[in-house]
């Protein structure tokens, strides 16, 4: 059945569920190419701030937290895009994206310290790959998607391949397990094949000037509600309800946790963004452990499960939340009121603030590595405050030092391991005894959930064959040939369903097809081969 796009919006009202990147790119996008009235579209969002996995917050007296952070390259063409029309979060006559592009010109990623064994710097100049390895990585390239099925990436490389420091790096700036998908490490390299030969210094890679909820979300917010856009937090829906038939399905109804439900009208529409890889997490501190959750106190997984039994075009959400123990790591922000342990980083990776990225211990059972930021990262961080993040991606192992799990641990415990691995406990120990320092501890159960290994269907169509009047958005939609974990997916997804179901002049933005150009291929080549 040919969708029949809607070319009359002045009297659509549209539902977005959910309040991450992919529905407030499609916000902006019914309204700029669908003409969508703006107090015509309502964002439905379960917690109390927007942003999804786009998120900071924080004071320097009670710590700033920021679960994560998304790296960005030059070639998002949809990200970029969607940006380009929105002011920056401090200047008004600058779009988020040239406030990015100028902010990278200035603070250019080139990485000293990637890679640190027993406290000292690795050599990180050859990617230390045999010729079979070698070999396999790029048999891997040209094989189709279709033949892997839900095969892991530990079912296709030798066990020799994961002591590599190709995969120290590939695993930790990805976040990539063994157990993962190797449709997903495929289709990543594919798609950044233009990067591997500057990974080891993490060259190409963009951030923005501010953690990514203060430039990135709420600049998205401030223009949706200059034009009337609708923002409902604390509203969770738990249901929705289908008319289906052998050729037509239409979303008809709309349920609300505190029973109140959303009939939908003839030219009404709702997008989905079904699970979400920030969803349950939980807060520690410093003296106390942060509580892992589950599917249970979750709203998109929940929602997702519900929906999915209705028709098998809608997916299957189990291969993606029902492996928590697999699916799951945790992320430490830390601040401090004293600038010893940046003055430090500085002196021993030659990096300043901002240009280094991820620094990986490669000795730690935890697997843990941190970033710093240029800082302030924060738009309220006073100058004597600094602030940084790091993360584990084994958290069931005991640590080197503190004989615990990662998940047991307090945000003091997780410092006094990497303390530990830095081999500047000395250095660090007055600092942490002052109590000019504090750690938060992020428990995220669904972090990893993207790159499960899973089958073709796993991950609903945007626009599932017959569908009318509703678009699944986010990480866990299809989105051909791109890469999930990253902004770009989800804003592609944003633009497929707007323009899928809307009349518009608007095509998607095609894939950046670095696999094709031989300049990249053959660079690629060559760097695996150092």
């Amino acid at each position: 059945m040919d969708l029949i796009k809607n070319k009359s919006t002045e009297d659509s009202k549209v539902y977005l569920i959910g309040s991450g990147i992919a529905s407030l790119a499609s916000a902006v996008y019914l309204i700029k190419d669908a003409r969508v009235p703006g107090r015509n579209i309502h964002i439905l969002e379960k917690d109390d701030m927007i942003g999804g996995a786009l998120d900071g917050a924080g004071d320097s007296e009670n710590g700033f937290v920021s679960r994560g952070g998304r790296m960005h390259e030059m070639h998002y063409i949809c990200y970029w895009d969607l940006l380009s029309y929105i002011p920056s979060y401090e200047n008004p006559n600058v779009t988020v994206r040239d406030e990015s592009f100028d902010f990278n010109k200035r603070f250019v990623s080139n990485s000293q310290a990637r890679l640190i064994r027993d406290g000292k710097i690795l050599d990180v100049s050859s990617y230390g790959l045999t010729l079979r390895q070698q070999t396999e990585l790029l048999r891997l390239i040209f094989t189709s998607e279709k033949s892997l099925k839900n095969k892991r990436i530990e079912d296709w490389f030798e066990q020799d391949f994961f002591k590599t420091n190709f995969w120290f790096i590939w695993t930790t700036m990805f976040a990539f397990q063994k157990w993962s998908s190797v449709s997903e490490m495929r289709r990543y390299m594919k798609r950044f094949i233009h990067l591997v030969d500057v990974l080891p210094k993490l060259g190409g890679i963009l951030r923005t000037k501010y953690d990514q909820y203060h430039s990135v979300i709420i600049p998205l917010k401030r223009y949706l509600e200059t034009r009337d856009v609708q923002f409902h937090t604390g509203t969770e829906v738990v249901d929705i309800d289908f008319n289906l038939s052998s050729d037509k399905k239409t979303a008809a109804v709309i349920h609300l946790k505190d029973k109140n439900e959303i009939v939908l009208g003839e030219n009404d529409y709702v997008f989905i963004t079904n699970g979400s890889i920030t969803e349950s997490t939980e807060n520690g501190t410093w003296n106390m452990p942060a509580k892992l959750n589950g599917v249970s106190e979750s709203g998109s997984w929940l929602l997702w499960k519900k929906i999915a039994v209705k028709d098998a075009s809608f997916g299957n959400p189990g291969p993606f939340c029902d492996n928590i123990d697999l699916q799951k790591w945790y992320s430490f922000p830390a601040t401090l009121k004293d600038s010893t342990f940046h003055n430090y980083m500085e002196n021993f990776s030659g990096n300043v603030d901002g240009t280094g990225g991820l620094v990986t211990l490669t000795d730690s059972n935890w697997l843990m590595s941190i970033v710093i930021a240029r800082q302030p990262h924060f738009p309220n961080q006073p100058e004597d405050v600094k602030i940084f993040w790091g993360y584990g991606l084994y958290p069931d192992r005991k640590g080197n030092y503190i004989h615990k799990t990662m998940a047991e641990c307090t945000g003091k415990e997780m410092l006094e391991e990497l303390w530990y691995h830095l081999k500047i406990q000395d250095l660090m120990n007055p600092v942490m005894e002052s109590g000019k320092i504090n750690c938060i501890p992020v428990a995220m159960p669904f972090v990893d959930s993207l790159f499960m290994p899973r089958e073709i269907g796993d991950r609903p169509d945007v626009l599932p064959e017959g569908a009318t009047n509703f678009a699944f958005l986010g990480q866990f939609a299809e989105a051909p040939t791109d890469c999930v974990f990253t902004v770009e997916y989800s804003v592609r997804t944003a633009q497929m369903a707007v323009y899928g179901l809307f009349e518009t002049d608007k095509e998607v933005m095609p894939v950046f097809d670095s696999i094709h150009k031989p300049e990249y291929l053959i660079k690629a080549v060559q760097s695996l081969n150092r």
